[in-house]
């Protein structure tokens, strides 16, 4: 079973990869095969477009959501795992509640709002957005770890005279690496995909993300096959790297908060 589950997995990212170094007529002739005369065709196509445009701008607004999505959700989870205050569990219920709330519900509100601010086709309105999609999970995983962490290390501390900032910076921040970092590849992954809002709020060319633009460069190239498949290759290969650089801390990450401190 698991066997059959990889195969069905990875066998379209064979075809797309392979596909990426075959001419029209070879994939046309074997889809399926590997090429029999690799070319590197379909990428000078790609890259002679806006390829190299889009990519950057998917860059831009991917570093900037998450860096801006990591800093609120550690210390939102901070206070939410270790201050008392009235309604700070149905205040953390009804944050991660938003999870469930699909984002398409939310293109005529939020459009009316950027059109009146006249942030339509800008990076900050969609990184905006972005931080408020993945902050109900970047704050209810990290408050789960958070409650992990022993109340002896922050008592200790406390008693030595660090300060809540401190004890923060100096010990919270240290011990939570696995889930910030499974927090980073997790939203990097999604911001990175994305199409529906960066489609909907980024109307110029200039600004199109990596994947409005292949969506358009599927239009334009519908018959080169090749070009189409060299495109998506380059652009997902940004995230395989990123998965193979977290993917020793990502497991754990998602586990870290299963075990409850004393």
């Amino acid at each position: 079973m698991l066997a059959l589950a990889s195969v069905v997995a990875l066998f379209p990212i064979y075809v797309m990869i392979t596909a990426a170094f075959k001419t029209q007529s070879d994939f046309l002739d074997h889809p399926f095969s590997p090429p029999r005369q690799p070319t590197l065709h379909g990428f000078d196509t790609a890259l002679n477009d806006q390829f190299p445009r889009w990519f950057l701008n998917s860059a831009i607004v991917t570093a900037g959501s998450v860096a801006a999505t990591l800093a609120l959700a550690t210390l939102a989870a901070w206070g939410f795992a270790r201050w008392s205050f009235r309604g700070r569990d149905l205040l953390l219920s009804l944050l991660v509640s938003l999870m469930v709330v699909p984002p398409v519900v939310l293109l005529v509100p939020l459009f009316v709002f950027g059109a009146d601010l006249g942030w339509i086709s800008t990076f900050r309105l969609v990184i905006l957005i972005y931080v408020g999609l993945m902050l109900p999970f970047s704050v209810f995983l990290l408050t789960s770890f958070f409650r992990t962490i022993p109340r002896s290390l922050i008592e200790a501390a406390t008693i030595d005279g660090a300060s809540s900032w401190d004890v923060f910076r100096r010990i919270v921040l240290p011990l939570s690496g696995a889930p910030l970092v499974t927090l980073a590849v997790v939203n990097l992954l999604w911001a990175w995909n994305e199409l529906l809002i960066a489609l909907v709020f980024l109307q110029e060319d200039s600004k199109k993300t990596l994947m409005v633009g292949i969506t358009g460069f599927q239009s334009r190239y519908n018959l080169d096959v090749p070009a189409i498949m060299s495109g998506l290759t380059l652009a997902t290969l940004p995230i395989v790297a990123l998965y193979v650089f977290g993917q020793r801390f990502f497991v754990r990450g998602l586990v870290s908060g299963a075990v409850k401190g004393e």
